[in-house]
């Protein structure tokens, strides 16, 4: 099922109905009521896109804009400079082994991680920073509510293609706030604090091939894609941040936790199993200054928003920090 993100369904329909979005709002509003409930909003603003007949899909097809590149497509073809790339993993589950590699790529209209698996992941070894790549055949997935675009033995990648080039690299900066400003608007922010509190990691079984979550139906694993598998582990760790102005509780899924934790995942696995080891982990992390970088998201079980970290720094640079302070008081004192 492709999805929509609901801002760009809006930003779609201001541009092409030529109405506001108070009224856009009060039109998706209306026809909730109308439904009692039975639709989400994202579903409503489907509805009323068509009933003002605006065609939500008609651009994704062929070559597309990263921006375009939507969770539930296949056989995505897309071109975008290098901005990021990452070494190659190789892992196994059970008699299975297996690699896997990822880059960021950006185009004129935003960036996108993608994750290449087998074969496909010994390119990365030819793939450098500021290169220009050609991807063909890509599938599109939710990663904990970021897109990523997915290379299997399938698809292409063509470094350098002939005939393509990308001008300005739209690139999507991360906002500092103090944590009482953050909204579940921000999409992309970043916090400077202190861990006062750290929680359990919790493990849950995966698909060893496509990395989804996977159901436990009669003491067999079940997998939406690949019906019943033999799970593989991941991960997450929650913990609190402070910054002088309120805490956030953010949360930490499989690469960001290694990187928290400077650790991997077989030994993070074996926590598992031996999970009063991990307060060793809990007291070195204790009291530890940390950046973090990621998407504020809106818990609604708890009603509460979230960090979800992208990235995170255990060291950051104070002489940044200070200059970033006195930026900061100038920009007060001139106001």
């Amino acid at each position: 099922m492709i999805k929509i993100p609901y801002e760009q369904i809006i930003e779609r329909i201001k541009k092409e109905a030529n109405i506001s979005e108070e009224d856009i709002n009060g039109k998706i509003d209306q026809k909730m009521k109308q439904l009692s409930g039975l639709i989400s909003k994202e579903g409503a603003a489907h509805i009323v896109a068509n009933e003002l007949g605006i065609k939500l899909f008609d651009s994704f097809s062929g070559k597309l804009q990263i921006k375009n590149i939507l969770v539930g497509l296949r056989s995505v073809e897309t071109v975008g400079k290098v901005l990021q790339v990452y070494e190659l993993r190789e892992f196994t589950t059970n008699d299975r082994q297996g690699k896997v590699a990822s880059l960021v790529i950006g185009d004129e209209s935003g960036t996108i991680r993608i994750v290449m698996w087998g074969s496909q992941a010994d390119n990365i070894k030819n793939i450098n920073k500021d290169m220009t790549i050609k991807v063909i055949g890509g599938y599109v997935k939710d990663n904990n509510g970021n897109i990523e675009l997915h290379l299997n033995e399938r698809s292409q990648v063509i470094l350098n293609p002939e005939g393509e080039t990308v001008k300005d690299v739209k690139q999507f900066t991360a906002e500092r706030k103090t944590i009482d400003k953050l909204t579940e608007k921000d999409s992309v922010v970043e916090i400077l604090g202190t861990i006062v509190q750290i929680f359990d990691p919790r493990f849950f079984e995966i698909c060893p091939e496509c990395n989804k979550r996977v159901k436990n139906v009669e003491g067999a694993f079940s997998c939406q894609v690949h019906n019943n598998v033999e799970p593989d582990f991941s991960y997450v760790l929650n913990l609190i941040v402070d910054d002088g102005t309120e805490n956030i509780r953010t949360v930490f899924f499989r690469d960001s936790m290694e990187k928290l934790i400077n650790s991997n995942k077989e030994k993070i696995l074996a926590y598992k199993d031996n999970p009063d080891k991990f307060e060793e982990v809990k007291t070195e992390l204790l009291g530890n200054i940390v950046k973090i970088n990621g998407r504020v998201k809106k818990n609604l079980f708890f009603d509460r928003i979230e960090i979800v970290a992208n990235d995170v720094s255990l060291n950051p640079n104070p002489d940044e920090e200070i200059k970033r302070l006195d930026e900061e008081v100038k920009k007060v004192e001139s106001n």
